[in-house]
């Protein structure tokens, strides 16, 4: 008999507290005594959009499950507007379990469809986190070409949208061109070992030579500020770009870059 879950559940060992759409789909989880770490490494591959721009002024976060992107960003990004869109009322009145701070006029919750957010919602921004998901993966109304097509208007000159992309394989293959066709195939897919998914980044201004000097020089600071795996990030990143043709390569072509 398949159990039918009509709202998410939390799984508590004493040491990882997850959110839960279903017994066998981890939607989110927090390290109970260190509630901000990002410990799940998808989310941690999804925060390398700060090599490419190490300071938004305005993010707007897709999915709030147990709020691993929005408190990282809240504590890690200071001088940064948040904005995490979350359709499932439920998913938001757990948000205690989780620690997520209080609102206020830099961090806030809106309980809204993200297709119809972004829709009715002119305000542009630097980057968009899109992880919204249910209990198979990503959520079915992404899969089009006009959702991709309308964060791509919603993006600042410079802006990056990051998509973790999970689930079966013909729907991630199907978001990713859509995402490729929206943003002009300025798009690089990495491959997230031991968890299964992959994620997307893709870049509103055309990116045909990277300073890699730069680049390397700003992972050195986003490491020693944010503690995250961003100068291994940007060697992988740079062996592929060059493996794959350099300038005469399209960004989309650019896969699996960190394992």
């Amino acid at each position: 008999m398949k159990a039918d879950f009509q709202k998410p559940f939390l799984m508590d060992d004493g040491v990882i507290r997850a959110l839960h759409f279903s017994p066998h789909f981890v939607q989110s989880e927090m390290n109970i005594e260190n509630p901000y770490e990002l410990t799940l490494f998808y989310t941690r591959k999804m925060m390398a959009f700060l090599l490419f721009c190490p300071r938004p002024k305005d993010i707007v976060i897709v999915g709030l499950g147990g709020g691993s992107l929005t408190k990282f960003c809240s504590r890690q990004l200071p001088g940064t507007r948040i904005t995490t869109v979350e359709i499932d009322e439920y998913v938001i009145a757990l948000g205690s379990y989780f620690h997520i701070p209080e609102q206020d006029e830099r961090m806030r919750i809106v309980h809204a469809d993200a297709a119809d957010y972004f829709a009715t919602n002119e305000e542009r921004v630097d980057v968009i986190l899109v992880d919204g998901c249910d209990e198979r993966g990503i959520a079915p109304a992404f899969c089009n070409l006009g959702f991709y097509q309308c964060l791509r208007t919603r993006l600042r000159p410079g802006g990056v949208l990051v998509v973790n992309l999970v689930g079966a394989m013909d729907i991630v293959l199907a978001n990713q061109g859509f995402i490729a066709a929206a943003f002009s195939n300025q798009l690089i897919v990495q491959n997230v070992s031991f968890e299964g998914n992959r994620v997307a980044f893709a870049f509103n201004d055309p990116w045909s030579a990277p300073d890699w000097t730069a680049i390397e020089c700003e992972a050195v600071k986003l490491h020693e500020q944010h503690g995250l795996e961003f100068p291994a990030f940007v060697r992988k990143l740079q062996h592929s770009y060059e493996h794959h043709g350099a300038r005469s390569c399209s960004l989309h072509r650019i896969t699996d870059m960190i394992t």
